[in-house]
């Protein structure tokens, strides 16, 4: 049913954008960015790397093909990136109270309101996308009519966000002949379907974890939110892992605490990079892929040793999207290899990974 009660997103500016409310309704506050994803809503929402973000979504409808149901396959959510929603709110130009699909088991209404997540509708997207895009992401404010706009609002880049989502115990999957750890910052559920689609055991442990205890035969170091510095922890293990000389192999956030381990520096990005349609080439060819990103930190090129080169290039603004060793085995993308909804060449590139094992 169509709500008439409005709700304002407000800026830390002082812009506001009025709508109406669905999904739970309760104020939100964090940190405002948008994505340019036309479909997917159900991954993005549960993706760990929104950890304490209020989602704008640039495609004007979402619901349209409602919510999948929660089964587990391989002991992980089938049809979602973890087992709860990660936004902080989301907001949408126009909702469809109607939705149609085969798998569909709820709306997003009724998804949002279980696990007490806010929505707006009838935002002008676009207006709000441009006013981000020009002054960088924001921290906002979800604020419903009748309720006080005067509260705190939390900046997920002043904490450790990747030690609010990660696992708090090493968690094993599938009995293949080879072993990788998974550093767990927050990792999608589709890593460790790509990961387990290659035949190997996957040990998933903790972000601050000593693994290099562990008998292993390559190291994954998986998505995740916030800020990269605050790992420190997990830099250390990395820097001693590589000491080994096993395989490497980096993914979104796993890309910058790559580039920390090995000497570099990251540097927070104007307003990030977020949805299915970022342009990367492979450095020193032609080649370039379309892949899908949630990041908002990059890694500084200039500050990589001189034993590391940069792997891909964001075409959009020239940033770092990977790195690798000149002649050691490890390396790192920005974006998902695993995401369905990138170019199928970027899954034949990270193959590369399991011939190092």
């Amino acid at each position: 049913m169509q709500s008439n009660k409005k709700v304002k997103l407000i800026l830390e500016n002082g812009l506001e954008f009025e709508g109406y409310s669905f999904g739970y309704d309760q104020p939100a506050n964090g940190e405002v960015v948008f994505s340019t994803a036309m479909v997917g809503y159900p991954e993005t929402l549960t993706d760990p790397s929104y950890s304490g973000q209020i989602l704008v979504s640039t495609y004007p409808i979402l619901g349209n093909y409602g919510v999948p149901s929660d089964e587990k396959e391989n002991g992980i959510e089938k049809f979602f990136e973890s087992g709860k929603i990660h936004v902080k709110a989301l907001v949408i130009t126009d909702y469809s109270f109607n939705y149609s699909h085969w798998n569909a088991a709820k709306s997003l209404d009724e998804w949002l309101k279980e696990e007490k997540i806010p929505g707006i509708y009838g935002v002008d997207t676009r207006e709000l996308t441009k006013t981000l895009r020009e002054n960088g992401s924001m921290l906002g404010r979800i604020v419903p009519e009748g309720a006080s706009a005067d509260f705190p609002v939390e900046d997920p880049n002043k904490e450790n966000c990747v030690a609010k989502v990660s696992c708090s115990e090493v968690i094993r999957y599938g009995n293949g002949d080879k072993k990788v750890v998974l550093i767990d910052c927050g990792t999608r559920n589709s890593i460790i379907r790509w990961l387990l689609g290659n035949g190997v055991e996957v040990i998933r442990v903790p972000w601050n974890y000593n693994f290099n205890e562990l008998e292993y035969d390559g190291l994954c170091i998986s998505n995740g939110p916030g800020d990269p510095n605050f790992c420190t922890e997990t830099v250390k293990n990395i820097e001693i892992a590589m000491g080994k000389g096993k395989p490497v192999c980096g993914v979104c956030m796993g890309n910058q605490l790559l580039a920390l381990a090995a000497g570099a520096k990251v540097f927070k990005l104007k307003y990030g990079h977020r949805g299915h349609n970022q342009p990367v080439r492979m450095s020193n060819t032609t080649s370039c892929f379309i892949t899908s990103q949630n990041h908002g930190y990059a890694v500084d090129v200039e500050s990589l040793p001189q034993d590391w080169e940069p792997l891909f290039v964001n075409m959009n603004d020239n940033t770092c999207e990977g790195i690798r060793h000149k002649s050691k085995p490890f390396f790192s993308a920005q974006f998902n290899p695993q995401a369905a909804a990138v170019s199928p060449v970027t899954n034949q590139i990270f193959d590369e990974f399991f011939k190092m094992l």
